[in-house]
Protein backbone atom coordinates (compact mmCIF):
# COMPACT_ATOMS: atom_id res chain seq x y z
CA UNK A 1 0.00 0.00 0.00
CA UNK A 2 2.61 2.26 0.84
CA UNK A 3 5.04 1.49 -2.23
CA UNK A 4 1.45 2.36 -4.40
CA UNK A 5 1.64 5.60 -2.69
CA UNK A 6 4.70 6.39 -2.95
CA UNK A 7 4.56 5.26 -6.89
CA UNK A 8 1.70 7.76 -7.31
CA UNK A 9 3.32 10.81 -5.48
CA UNK A 10 6.66 9.70 -7.95
CA UNK A 11 4.33 9.95 -11.17
CA UNK A 12 2.57 12.94 -10.13
CA UNK A 13 6.36 14.64 -9.18
CA UNK A 14 7.33 13.70 -13.02
CA UNK A 15 3.89 15.04 -14.35
CA UNK A 16 5.04 18.35 -12.81
CA UNK A 17 8.67 18.28 -13.66
CA UNK A 18 7.61 18.37 -17.64
CA UNK A 19 4.92 20.94 -16.64
CA UNK A 20 7.81 22.96 -15.07
CA UNK A 21 9.95 22.20 -18.04
CA UNK A 22 6.79 23.46 -20.45
CA UNK A 23 6.50 27.09 -18.65
CA UNK A 24 10.69 27.34 -18.61
CA UNK A 25 10.89 26.60 -22.06
CA UNK A 26 7.76 29.25 -22.97
CA UNK A 27 9.64 31.45 -20.57
CA UNK A 28 12.73 31.11 -22.65
CA UNK A 29 11.23 31.57 -25.85
CA UNK A 30 9.34 35.09 -24.53
CA UNK A 31 13.16 35.93 -23.14
CA UNK A 32 14.00 36.03 -26.12
CA UNK A 33 11.71 38.06 -28.30
CA UNK A 34 12.32 40.26 -25.64
CA UNK A 35 15.73 40.16 -26.40
CA UNK A 36 15.07 40.63 -30.06
CA UNK A 37 13.06 43.96 -29.35
CA UNK A 38 15.56 45.38 -26.94
CA UNK A 39 18.65 44.92 -30.06
CA UNK A 40 16.03 46.72 -32.09
CA UNK A 41 15.39 49.28 -29.87
CA UNK A 42 19.25 50.06 -28.59
CA UNK A 43 18.29 49.09 -24.90
CA UNK A 44 20.57 47.07 -22.34
CA UNK A 45 19.18 43.27 -22.47
CA UNK A 46 20.08 43.64 -18.43
CA UNK A 47 18.03 45.68 -16.36
CA UNK A 48 18.23 45.04 -13.13
CA UNK A 49 15.20 47.34 -12.02
CA UNK A 50 12.91 44.81 -13.88
CA UNK A 51 15.00 41.78 -12.51
CA UNK A 52 14.09 43.17 -8.66
CA UNK A 53 10.21 44.28 -9.45
CA UNK A 54 9.72 40.94 -10.70
CA UNK A 55 11.75 39.11 -7.88
CA UNK A 56 9.43 41.36 -5.19
CA UNK A 57 6.48 40.58 -6.69
CA UNK A 58 6.86 36.67 -6.85
CA UNK A 59 8.16 36.31 -3.23
CA UNK A 60 5.08 38.30 -2.08
CA UNK A 61 3.43 35.55 -3.67
CA UNK A 62 5.42 33.34 -1.81
CA UNK A 63 3.37 30.89 0.70
CA UNK A 64 6.32 28.28 0.93
CA UNK A 65 7.56 25.91 2.01
CA UNK A 66 10.46 27.30 -0.06
CA UNK A 67 12.14 30.15 1.42
CA UNK A 68 11.85 33.69 0.34
CA UNK A 69 15.50 33.15 -0.05
CA UNK A 70 15.45 29.83 -1.93
CA UNK A 71 13.07 31.59 -4.51
CA UNK A 72 14.93 34.34 -4.60
CA UNK A 73 18.06 32.10 -5.77
CA UNK A 74 15.91 29.64 -8.17
CA UNK A 75 14.69 32.76 -9.95
CA UNK A 76 17.68 34.48 -10.24
CA UNK A 77 19.06 31.67 -12.19
CA UNK A 78 16.15 31.01 -14.14
CA UNK A 79 16.85 35.16 -15.25
CA UNK A 80 20.37 34.42 -15.38
CA UNK A 81 19.75 31.79 -18.19
CA UNK A 82 17.37 33.92 -19.60
CA UNK A 83 20.02 36.84 -20.58
CA UNK A 84 22.46 33.80 -21.74
CA UNK A 85 19.95 33.19 -23.90
CA UNK A 86 19.06 36.23 -25.38
CA UNK A 87 23.12 37.53 -26.07
CA UNK A 88 23.46 33.94 -27.07
CA UNK A 89 20.75 34.23 -29.66
CA UNK A 90 22.40 37.49 -30.62
CA UNK A 91 25.87 36.11 -31.45
CA UNK A 92 24.26 33.95 -33.77
CA UNK A 93 22.47 36.17 -35.66
CA UNK A 94 25.93 38.28 -36.47
CA UNK A 95 27.40 38.81 -39.79
CA UNK A 96 30.58 38.49 -38.36
CA UNK A 97 30.02 35.54 -36.62
CA UNK A 98 31.22 32.13 -37.39
CA UNK A 99 27.95 31.07 -36.63
CA UNK A 100 26.76 32.69 -39.20
CA UNK A 101 29.36 32.20 -41.65
CA UNK A 102 32.14 28.80 -40.89
CA UNK A 103 34.51 29.13 -43.50
CA UNK A 104 36.91 32.54 -42.80
CA UNK A 105 36.98 35.18 -45.18
CA UNK A 106 40.27 35.93 -47.14
CA UNK A 107 40.33 39.84 -48.11
CA UNK A 108 41.75 39.86 -51.71
CA UNK A 109 43.62 43.48 -51.44
CA UNK A 110 44.11 43.71 -55.27
CA UNK A 111 45.76 40.13 -55.70
CA UNK A 112 47.12 40.24 -52.12
CA UNK A 113 45.31 38.11 -49.75
CA UNK A 114 44.67 38.77 -46.10
CA UNK A 115 43.28 36.03 -43.94
CA UNK A 116 44.74 33.12 -46.49
CA UNK A 117 47.60 30.57 -45.60
CA UNK A 118 50.45 33.11 -45.56
CA UNK A 119 50.56 35.67 -43.11
CA UNK A 120 51.05 39.18 -44.22
CA UNK A 121 53.36 42.29 -43.05
CA UNK A 122 52.12 45.35 -42.75
CA UNK A 123 54.27 48.37 -42.74
CA UNK A 124 54.90 52.48 -43.44
CA UNK A 125 55.45 55.56 -41.57
CA UNK A 126 53.28 56.66 -39.11
CA UNK A 127 52.28 59.79 -40.64
CA UNK A 128 52.72 61.10 -44.21
CA UNK A 129 55.62 63.81 -44.15
CA UNK A 130 57.27 64.24 -47.68
CA UNK A 131 57.33 62.47 -51.25
CA UNK A 132 60.40 61.54 -50.14
CA UNK A 133 59.95 59.79 -46.80
CA UNK A 134 57.28 57.78 -48.26
CA UNK A 135 59.46 56.94 -51.34
CA UNK A 136 62.02 55.58 -48.92
CA UNK A 137 59.81 53.85 -47.19
CA UNK A 138 58.33 52.12 -49.74
CA UNK A 139 61.46 51.12 -51.65
CA UNK A 140 62.81 49.37 -48.52
CA UNK A 141 59.12 47.31 -48.05
CA UNK A 142 59.79 46.19 -51.88
CA UNK A 143 63.67 44.53 -51.33
CA UNK A 144 61.78 43.31 -48.06
CA UNK A 145 59.02 41.66 -50.55
CA UNK A 146 56.16 43.36 -48.56
CA UNK A 147 53.31 44.28 -50.41
CA UNK A 148 51.20 46.55 -48.09
CA UNK A 149 52.19 49.75 -47.24
CA UNK A 150 50.51 51.78 -44.53
CA UNK A 151 50.63 55.87 -43.63
CA UNK A 152 48.76 58.29 -42.01
CA UNK A 153 47.25 61.84 -43.89
CA UNK A 154 44.50 62.09 -41.60
CA UNK A 155 45.87 61.68 -37.62
CA UNK A 156 43.74 62.18 -35.20
CA UNK A 157 45.38 63.12 -32.51
CA UNK A 158 45.20 63.53 -28.70
CA UNK A 159 46.28 67.54 -28.92
CA UNK A 160 44.88 69.58 -31.21
CA UNK A 161 48.40 71.12 -31.74
CA UNK A 162 50.14 68.01 -32.81
CA UNK A 163 50.98 67.64 -36.17
CA UNK A 164 47.26 66.24 -37.80
CA UNK A 165 48.40 65.08 -41.32
CA UNK A 166 48.79 66.34 -44.84
CA UNK A 167 45.51 65.45 -45.97
CA UNK A 168 44.15 64.38 -49.56
CA UNK A 169 48.32 65.49 -50.50
CA UNK A 170 49.32 62.79 -48.12
CA UNK A 171 46.93 60.16 -49.94
CA UNK A 172 48.34 61.43 -53.25
CA UNK A 173 51.89 60.58 -52.18
CA UNK A 174 51.65 57.18 -50.74
CA UNK A 175 49.13 56.13 -53.99
CA UNK A 176 51.91 57.58 -56.01
CA UNK A 177 55.09 55.81 -54.34
CA UNK A 178 52.56 52.49 -54.15
CA UNK A 179 52.48 52.49 -58.36
CA UNK A 180 55.89 52.85 -58.11
CA UNK A 181 57.02 50.20 -55.98
CA UNK A 182 53.48 47.66 -56.86
CA UNK A 183 52.62 48.21 -53.42
CA UNK A 184 48.77 48.27 -51.80
CA UNK A 185 47.75 51.44 -49.51
CA UNK A 186 46.60 51.31 -45.96
CA UNK A 187 45.55 54.58 -44.43
CA UNK A 188 42.80 55.91 -42.00
CA UNK A 189 40.16 58.03 -43.03
CA UNK A 190 38.46 60.00 -39.94
CA UNK A 191 35.66 61.50 -41.77
CA UNK A 192 32.57 60.16 -43.38
CA UNK A 193 32.60 62.38 -46.26
CA UNK A 194 36.04 61.84 -47.07
CA UNK A 195 35.63 57.76 -48.05
CA UNK A 196 34.58 58.59 -51.66
CA UNK A 197 37.49 60.74 -52.17
CA UNK A 198 40.02 58.30 -50.75
CA UNK A 199 38.83 55.67 -52.37
CA UNK A 200 40.64 57.01 -55.47
CA UNK A 201 44.17 56.84 -53.78
CA UNK A 202 43.58 53.63 -50.98
CA UNK A 203 43.26 50.21 -51.11
CA UNK A 204 42.00 49.72 -47.92
CA UNK A 205 40.25 52.20 -46.00
CA UNK A 206 41.99 52.09 -41.91
CA UNK A 207 39.30 52.74 -39.36
CA UNK A 208 41.60 53.99 -36.16
CA UNK A 209 41.07 53.23 -32.90
CA UNK A 210 39.67 56.29 -31.74
CA UNK A 211 36.92 55.90 -34.39
CA UNK A 212 36.10 52.21 -33.68
CA UNK A 213 32.53 53.92 -33.00
CA UNK A 214 32.24 56.60 -34.56
CA UNK A 215 28.93 55.13 -36.10
CA UNK A 216 28.49 57.48 -38.88
CA UNK A 217 31.91 56.21 -40.34
CA UNK A 218 31.22 52.79 -39.65
CA UNK A 219 27.81 52.94 -42.45
CA UNK A 220 29.57 54.91 -44.50
CA UNK A 221 32.73 52.27 -44.74
CA UNK A 222 29.41 49.45 -44.82
CA UNK A 223 28.66 51.56 -48.21
CA UNK A 224 32.00 51.78 -49.59
CA UNK A 225 33.46 48.91 -51.59
CA UNK A 226 36.91 49.41 -50.78
CA UNK A 227 38.34 46.88 -47.98
CA UNK A 228 38.33 47.88 -44.20
CA UNK A 229 40.94 47.51 -41.75
CA UNK A 230 38.95 48.14 -38.39
CA UNK A 231 40.94 48.82 -35.09
CA UNK A 232 40.12 47.82 -31.83
CA UNK A 233 39.40 50.78 -29.30
CA UNK A 234 41.75 51.97 -26.73
CA UNK A 235 39.02 50.67 -24.25
CA UNK A 236 36.82 48.29 -25.96
CA UNK A 237 35.49 44.73 -25.33
CA UNK A 238 36.12 42.21 -27.61
CA UNK A 239 31.94 42.07 -27.94
CA UNK A 240 32.34 46.32 -28.71
CA UNK A 241 35.12 45.30 -31.49
CA UNK A 242 32.95 42.51 -33.03
CA UNK A 243 29.63 45.02 -33.25
CA UNK A 244 32.15 47.53 -35.03
CA UNK A 245 32.66 45.21 -37.57
CA UNK A 246 29.48 44.13 -37.68
CA UNK A 247 28.06 47.98 -38.72
CA UNK A 248 30.47 47.61 -41.47
CA UNK A 249 28.92 44.20 -42.71
CA UNK A 250 25.46 45.30 -42.13
CA UNK A 251 25.73 48.18 -44.69
CA UNK A 252 27.00 45.64 -47.40
CA UNK A 253 30.64 45.27 -47.22
CA UNK A 254 32.06 42.06 -46.65
CA UNK A 255 35.82 42.51 -46.98
CA UNK A 256 36.63 43.49 -43.21
CA UNK A 257 40.09 42.75 -41.43
CA UNK A 258 40.29 43.23 -37.79
CA UNK A 259 43.04 44.58 -36.14
CA UNK A 260 44.13 43.77 -32.11
CA UNK A 261 46.05 47.32 -31.27
CA UNK A 262 46.47 46.52 -27.96
CA UNK A 263 44.65 48.41 -24.53
CA UNK A 264 44.96 50.87 -22.37
CA UNK A 265 45.53 49.04 -18.54
CA UNK A 266 47.23 50.35 -15.54
CA UNK A 267 50.62 48.66 -16.90
CA UNK A 268 52.83 51.90 -18.08
CA UNK A 269 55.84 49.39 -19.53
CA UNK A 270 54.14 49.99 -22.40
CA UNK A 271 51.90 52.26 -24.19
CA UNK A 272 49.33 49.47 -23.98
CA UNK A 273 48.92 46.21 -23.20
CA UNK A 274 48.83 43.46 -25.82
CA UNK A 275 46.07 41.56 -25.76
CA UNK A 276 47.21 38.60 -27.08
CA UNK A 277 44.30 36.02 -25.99
CA UNK A 278 41.97 38.43 -28.14
CA UNK A 279 43.81 36.83 -31.14
CA UNK A 280 42.32 32.85 -30.77
CA UNK A 281 38.87 34.40 -29.51
CA UNK A 282 38.33 36.44 -32.52
CA UNK A 283 39.26 33.68 -34.67
CA UNK A 284 37.02 31.81 -32.94
CA UNK A 285 33.99 33.48 -32.84
CA UNK A 286 34.44 35.29 -36.04
CA UNK A 287 35.38 34.40 -39.35
CA UNK A 288 36.94 38.07 -40.48
CA UNK A 289 40.95 38.07 -41.14
CA UNK A 290 42.86 39.37 -37.76
CA UNK A 291 46.25 41.69 -37.81
CA UNK A 292 47.93 42.62 -34.70
CA UNK A 293 49.74 46.07 -34.47
CA UNK A 294 52.60 45.33 -32.66
CA UNK A 295 54.04 49.28 -32.65
CA UNK A 296 50.86 51.11 -31.08
CA UNK A 297 50.47 48.09 -28.60
CA UNK A 298 53.96 48.10 -27.10
CA UNK A 299 55.56 51.37 -28.09
CA UNK A 300 58.54 50.01 -27.52
CA UNK A 301 61.02 48.82 -30.66
CA UNK A 302 63.09 46.45 -28.16
CA UNK A 303 60.29 43.97 -27.81
CA UNK A 304 58.75 44.12 -31.23
CA UNK A 305 59.68 40.66 -32.42
CA UNK A 306 59.33 38.80 -29.54
CA UNK A 307 55.66 40.31 -29.69
CA UNK A 308 55.43 39.65 -33.70
CA UNK A 309 56.26 36.11 -33.07
CA UNK A 310 53.46 35.75 -30.57
CA UNK A 311 51.06 37.24 -32.34
CA UNK A 312 51.51 35.00 -35.27
CA UNK A 313 51.51 31.53 -33.22
CA UNK A 314 48.69 32.07 -31.98
CA UNK A 315 46.95 32.61 -35.42
CA UNK A 316 47.34 36.13 -36.48
CA UNK A 317 47.03 36.55 -40.00
CA UNK A 318 49.61 39.12 -40.28
CA UNK A 319 51.25 42.11 -38.32
CA UNK A 320 51.52 45.91 -38.70
CA UNK A 321 54.46 47.99 -37.56
CA UNK A 322 55.68 51.63 -38.24
CA UNK A 323 58.74 52.37 -40.05
CA UNK A 324 60.21 55.55 -40.96
CA UNK A 325 63.56 56.56 -42.42
CA UNK A 326 64.81 59.10 -39.20
CA UNK A 327 62.32 58.38 -36.34
CA UNK A 328 64.16 60.96 -34.24
CA UNK A 329 62.84 63.48 -36.53
CA UNK A 330 59.27 61.92 -37.13
CA UNK A 331 56.17 63.95 -36.69
CA UNK A 332 54.39 61.95 -34.92
CA UNK A 333 55.05 58.85 -32.71
CA UNK A 334 58.87 59.25 -32.70
CA UNK A 335 60.02 57.12 -30.07
CA UNK A 336 58.09 53.91 -31.45
CA UNK A 337 59.15 54.03 -35.49
CA UNK A 338 62.03 51.67 -36.58
CA UNK A 339 64.36 52.89 -38.92
CA UNK A 340 64.99 51.28 -42.26
CA UNK A 341 68.38 48.97 -41.02
CA UNK A 342 66.56 47.87 -37.73
CA UNK A 343 63.74 47.07 -39.99
CA UNK A 344 65.14 44.72 -42.40
CA UNK A 345 66.71 42.78 -39.88
CA UNK A 346 63.78 42.49 -37.88
CA UNK A 347 62.07 40.71 -41.14
CA UNK A 348 64.89 38.51 -41.42
CA UNK A 349 65.04 37.03 -37.87
CA UNK A 350 61.16 36.89 -38.45
CA UNK A 351 61.31 35.20 -41.03
CA UNK A 352 63.91 32.65 -39.85
CA UNK A 353 61.36 31.67 -37.38
CA UNK A 354 59.28 30.21 -40.07
CA UNK A 355 56.17 32.24 -38.65
CA UNK A 356 55.69 33.90 -41.82
CA UNK A 357 55.44 30.81 -44.06
CA UNK A 358 52.14 29.48 -43.14
CA UNK A 359 49.29 30.23 -40.05
CA UNK A 360 49.60 27.56 -37.03
CA UNK A 361 46.78 25.18 -37.70
CA UNK A 362 43.65 26.55 -34.68
CA UNK A 363 41.84 23.95 -33.27
CA UNK A 364 37.90 24.84 -32.82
Amino acid sequence: MREHQLDELRQELDEINLKLLKLLNDRAALAKRIGEVKQKQGINKFDPERERAMLETIVKHNDGPFTDDTVRYLFKQIFKASLDLQQTSQKKTLLVSREKQAADTVVDIKGTLVGAVKPQVVAGPCSVESEEQVFEVARALKEQGIELMRGGAFKPRTSPYDFQGLGEEGLKIMRKAADEFGLKVISEIVNPADIEMAEQYVDVIQIGARNMQNFELLKAAGAARTPVLLKRGLSATIEEFLFAAEYILSGGNSQVILCERGIRTYERATRNTLDISAVPILKNESHLPVLVDITHSTGRRDILLPCARAALAAGADGIMLEVHPNPAVALSDAKQQIDIPTFDTFIKNLRASRLLDEKPAIVR
